[in-house]
């Protein structure tokens, strides 16, 4: 755990200080420019499918650090993928590709200025190290907010708030509402290092390799209950 929150410390404050570096976006423009974007998002930023996330209101630095790191993915020009940059979104390939760093921060400014729904916890039991079922919305509270100690599994609401509003100035998105599948898939790629665009302090890589698949589903379902 003391290895962990030296790793996260040293982010916290570069995300700070690299706020004033952001392009200025302006989401009148950006409504003139998220035609395709609609077709997974929604025309709002509010997916109906749980394969997409809801964009809406997700932190307007966190959104362009996301559009930015897809773009550098998509331009990756090594064949193999051997030193990839960005992240990976396969389903995105070619949309963010031409895309000016102007039109970029009108994207996001434009989305986040969206109204997200909420998706809402459901009830459901997960099964544990020891074989039994415990309850998924009792367990999602408790590493959400305690995180597990004995594991080295820091809390959620840390960077992402109580309430799931999360952390706009330090780029920390606000993830309460948000598809329950989506946050899952999330954390999986995090701590399988399938995604790795939480910089080199790996933030959310650390948080998420302790992790049980069970922490995972309990804390995703949580999550989609915040508001």
């Amino acid at each position: 755990m003391r290895q962990l929150i030296k790793h996260l410390l040293p982010a916290l404050g570069a995300l700070l200080l690299a706020h004033t570096a952001l392009a200025a976006g302006n989401p009148s423009a950006g409504a003139e420019k998220v035609a395709v974007c609609a077709a997974c998002h929604g025309p709002d930023g509010n997916s109906p499918s749980s394969a997409f996330p809801h964009i809406a209101n997700l932190g307007e630095r966190y959104l362009l650090k996301q559009l930015q790191d897809i773009r550098a993915w998509d331009r990756e020009t090594d064949p193999e993928r051997k030193s990839v940059t960005g992240r990976a979104v396969p389903e995105m390939t070619g949309m963010t590709r031409n895309l000016s760093d102007q039109d970029l921060a009108d994207i996001a400014a434009f989305y986040n200025q969206q109204t997200r729904q909420l998706m809402g916890a459901q009830a459901m039991q997960v099964r544990i190290y020891t074989g039994e079922q415990v309850d998924a919305l009792e367990l999602g509270e408790r590493v959400y907010r305690a995180g597990n100690m004995e594991t080295g599994v820091p809390s959620c609401m840390g960077c992402h708030s109580p309430n799931g509003s999360g952390n706009p100035p330090a780029g920390f998105p606000s993830l309460g509402g948000q598809h329950a599948d989506y946050i899952a898939k999330q954390l999986r790629a995090f701590r399988s290092g399938a995604r790795i665009n939480d910089g080199d302090t790996m933030m959310m890589r650390l948080t998420a390799r302790n992790m049980t698949d069970a922490e995972i589903d309990a804390v995703a379902n949580y999550i989609s209950g915040l508001h």
